[in-house]
């Protein structure tokens, strides 16, 4: 049995964390599950973290606090029936971004190296269409059509009540990255595409050990749909590997920021941050992972330091947006994801 204790002061829950178990591939051909987030969202009577898995991960229960999975991508594996639209129209509204005092900061920066720098200036890519040639050597969209994300990885085939389709969330326009969040014959529809980081052909996309990710965003607030954007393990071995998310949350909340670990007693720790700030205004969340030290910025301004724990293998950045992880979204909700820029730096 899992046991999460909040600690009111800061913010730590602490879930006795079994590693002996594993879930098995469940790709076609053997190809494995891949990685996803797993933080607790954050309530003022939270007193455990969702539930999910991930290959490699404990296998969860109903009320353990195992890392949300997500899915490896390769042959497209639809488990639900093929949807057909139920949504509003996906047609692109005019989006203003950022102000000029907002802008991507381009080259080094005091301690960091820059190896990424996207502000989807180079031209539009319509829905189904991204990366595409302007995007590809950038951009991967992670999980093809049909993929199951955390949610629905924990459903039968054929059952599934959310998954990944980029070709029907993802396109490019007005300078940002738009994912049209929806549901089509009852599948809610996320996605979760990754940076490409110094010509990577294959998964893990942007391998680094420390640094820092900024990205600026807004969202609609849609209930029952999720950010969960995040820093997972090369390894897969989590919960003690770590893991590193902001900013995550369900849409019509607050943003909030999580660090996984275990502890020297072999305890799984969640360590969240509550800026207390809502994803429909934009926003610039920035993570400096450092040895022994990560620390979350809103808006330029720090929200806090964690200092226990703190990974220090291999991760890699996941812009994962999926639903249905505390209760799926109506099937009429649909609105967008706005992403203005990325930037990822090594640290020097």
């Amino acid at each position: 049995m899992f046991i999460a204790l909040l600690a009111l002061a800061g913010g730590t829950i602490s879930v006795a964390a079994d590693s002996s178990r594993s879930k098995g591939a469940e790709a076609e051909g053997g190809n494995p599950v891949a990685p996803v987030s797993g933080s607790a969202e954050p309530t003022a009577e939270a007193a455990s973290p969702e539930p999910s898995a991930d290959s490699g991960s404990p296998e969860p229960s109903a009320d353990a606090g195992s890392a949300e999975p997500t899915a490896d991508a390769g042959p497209a594996e639809p488990g639900s029936p093929e949807p057909t639209k139920e949504s509003d129209s996906a047609e692109p509204t005019a989006v203003t971004g950022s102000s000029s005092s907002d802008a991507l900061p381009v080259g080094d920066l005091p301690g960091w190296t820059q190896v990424f720098a996207e502000d989807f200036t180079e031209g539009d890519v319509p829905l189904g269409g991204f990366p595409g040639p302007i995007y590809g050597t950038r951009w991967s969209e992670n999980y093809k059509d049909g993929w199951p994300d955390t949610a629905a990885q924990q459903q039968p085939k054929g059952q599934r009540t959310s998954g990944y389709y980029p070709s029907k969330v993802l396109s490019v326009h007005d300078g940002v990255l738009d994912m049209y969040l929806h549901s089509e014959n009852g599948v809610a529809m996320g996605a979760a595409p990754s940076p490409i980081v110094g010509g990577a052909t294959q998964r893990p996309w942007n391998s680094l050990v420390y640094g820092r990710i900024s990205v600026r965003f807004k969202a609609d607030a849609l209930p029952g749909f999720k950010l969960a954007w995040l820093l997972w393990p090369d390894s897969k071995q989590w919960p003690q590997d770590g893991e590193i998310d902001f900013p995550e949350g369900d849409l019509s909340k607050v943003i909030y920021a999580a660090v996984h670990g275990l502890d020297a007693s072999g305890t799984h720790v969640i360590e969240v941050l509550r800026p207390n700030a809502a994803f429909t205004s934009w926003h610039t969340a920035t993570t400096e992972w450092s040895p022994g030290k990560i620390e979350f910025f809103l808006d330029g301004k720090s929200i806090g330091v964690v200092t226990s724990p703190v990974p220090d293998k291999p991760m890699h950045y996941i812009l994962q947006t999926e639903a249905c992880l505390t209760g799926c979204p109506a099937p009429e909700t649909s609105g967008h994801v706005y992403v203005d820029w990325v930037g990822i730096w090594t640290k020097s």
